[in-house]
């Protein structure tokens, strides 16, 4: 669910982009791909929200506030790279990007430890 959640985000921050989101409305200029990436975001939330209700330990999930963050932040930059290399055809990975993905599993297993 979070992958989900986190796909539909990236559509919403980053999709009018790469797809001309004012074919939808044109004549509402910026404010018609506000509204649609509101959409998007709105069924994001479908995901999201349920996801941490379910994953946090007060609710009966496995995971504390800070893990479930953690998680998610990682899930929303491995989803974020892979879609704009896939999709948006965006900036190639360099070393720093990996160097960065690795101090975010570092982050998780930190955050996992105590």
């Amino acid at each position: 669910m979070l992958i989900v959640s986190n796909v539909l985000m990236t559509l919403a921050w980053y999709g009018n982009l790469k797809f001309d989101f004012g074919k939808v409305f044109p004549k509402w200029g910026i404010f018609g791909i506000i509204i649609v990436s509101w959409g998007i975001a709105l069924l994001e939330y479908f995901f999201m929200i349920p996801a941490n209700r379910i994953g946090f330990q007060g609710n009966g999930g496995p995971f504390s506030l800070m893990q479930l963050k953690v998680i998610q932040e990682t899930i929303t930059l491995i989803v974020f790279a892979t879609m704009s290399i896939l999709i948006f055809k965006g900036d190639p990975l360099r070393w720093n990007h990996f160097a960065a993905f690795i101090c975010l599993v570092m982050a998780v297993y930190f955050v996992f430890k105590g």
